[in-house]
């Protein structure tokens, strides 16, 4: 007679399974804005201007560029260089951590070119239509 197994119980011998390590990549670079500002830091290889990213980013807000940078910042992902200029200058730089993520955001930057489109007309059908049957 076959007997189920008894379902594992959460005890010291067996515990609880590590977290999935890409929930807690996306909590360290959370922010629409995140993932683009890191990637054009990290492939510029050098500081680059707060003005040049504003550009690059468009349409980012000076609000929601500087809250993300610095939210990047704190969590050890962009170095902040202020110059005492008049005006002041500062720059921001990818850490020697974050531009190890080159070849993973290459990967996904790639990935989205060949299915971006495809997917993008997915997700703008109304509910309960595909690309399709517009």
């Amino acid at each position: 007679m076959n007997t189920p197994a008894p379902k594992a119980s959460v005890t010291e011998a067996n515990p609880l399974p590590e977290p999935c390590p890409l929930v807690e990549f996306v909590t360290l670079v959370s922010g629409k804005w995140a993932i683009p500002l890191l990637y054009r830091l990290i492939i510029n290889g050098g500081p680059v201007r707060f003005r040049e990213l504003q550009r690059a980013a468009r349409p980012i807000t000076q609000k929601e560029l500087t809250k993300q940078l610095r939210l990047l910042e704190t969590r050890g992902l962009v170095l902040r260089t202020v110059y005492p200029e008049m005006p002041p200058r500062v720059e921001y730089e990818a850490t020697h951590v974050a531009r190890q993520l080159l070849g993973a955001l290459e990967s996904i930057a790639a990935w989205m070119r060949t299915h971006g489109r495809s997917l993008r007309s997915e997700t703008s059908a109304a509910p309960g239509q595909t690309a399709s049957s517009k």
